[in-house]
């Protein structure tokens, strides 16, 4: 779930809380969406993605989706562990053609513009392992509308259905969010000391951005995924933040 979900005057760098709690559905509304573009505007970032462009989006998903079917998300961050939707049912799934990467700069959430951090995407090549989760038919198209609501405020992120090897299940279509390369965010392939100092010092009012990793390191730990080049990252900015493993 995208962690840009902040109040403006939060944003402008003036002190605050954390929020102390994960996201949940309720903190997903048109007003919120509203405030994150005033704030966005304020401070001279890219504008977030227009209410129009995001129905548009959205409707060609829920046209994808054949009525009376379930719809299955794959998660590769946040989402594995904070989905902030109703499922029905979570399991492990493997994507091919697509890899998972801390590629696309955060200056909100877990994060501030003075300190900007680094969040989560999937981008070509490669595999990625991460969690599939079933939304019921009746509650698709509620539960697909709260998700864009996360997803996709700053067009960030293009919604595509990959195919995926679930667990229990084999092949099934799911729908997950692939990093847009054209998106000013984008940052490519940063250097490993580069992507650990940057998320070593960031936060914002959803706490620190090496918690964020943290916690999906943890999570794809749990599952028994293994996971290389995020172990790798977590044990550097432990170092950098002198927190112990």
């Amino acid at each position: 779930m995208s962690d840009e979900q902040l109040k403006p005057e939060e944003e402008n760098g003036l002190p605050f809380q954390p929020l102390g709690r994960d996201l949940r559905r309720e903190d997903f509304t048109p007003e919120r969406i509203r405030r994150l573009a005033d704030a966005a505007m304020a401070r001279g970032a890219p504008p977030l993605m227009s209410e129009e462009a995001r129905r548009a989006s959205l409707k060609s998903i829920r046209e994808s989706v054949a009525p009376d079917t379930d719809a299955w998300v794959f998660g590769y961050g946040s989402l594995m562990w904070n989905p902030a939707i109703h499922i029905a049912e979570s399991r492990k799934a493997h994507v091919r053609g697509y890899h998972r990467m801390f590629c696309l700069t955060l200056h909100a959430g877990r994060a501030m513009p003075d300190k900007p951090g680094l969040m989560l995407g999937i981008d070509r090549g490669g595999s990625c392992t991460g969690v599939a989760h079933r939304i019921e038919a009746e509650k698709v198209e509620s539960e697909l509308s709260i998700l864009w609501m996360g997803e996709m405020v700053s067009g960030a992120y293009e919604p595509r259905w990959v195919n995926a090897d679930i667990e229990g299940k084999g092949k099934t279509k799911v729908l997950t969010f692939v990093i847009n390369r054209y998106h000013p965010r984008y940052e490519g392939s940063l250097p490993e000391d580069d992507c650990a100092a940057r998320i070593a010092q960031a936060q914002g009012i959803l706490g620190t951005n090496r918690d964020y990793l943290y916690r999906t390191v943890k999570h794809l730990a749990e599952l028994g995924i293994e996971d290389g080049p995020m172990h790798s990252l977590e044990a550097k900015v432990r170092h950098l933040a002198n927190e112990p493993n």
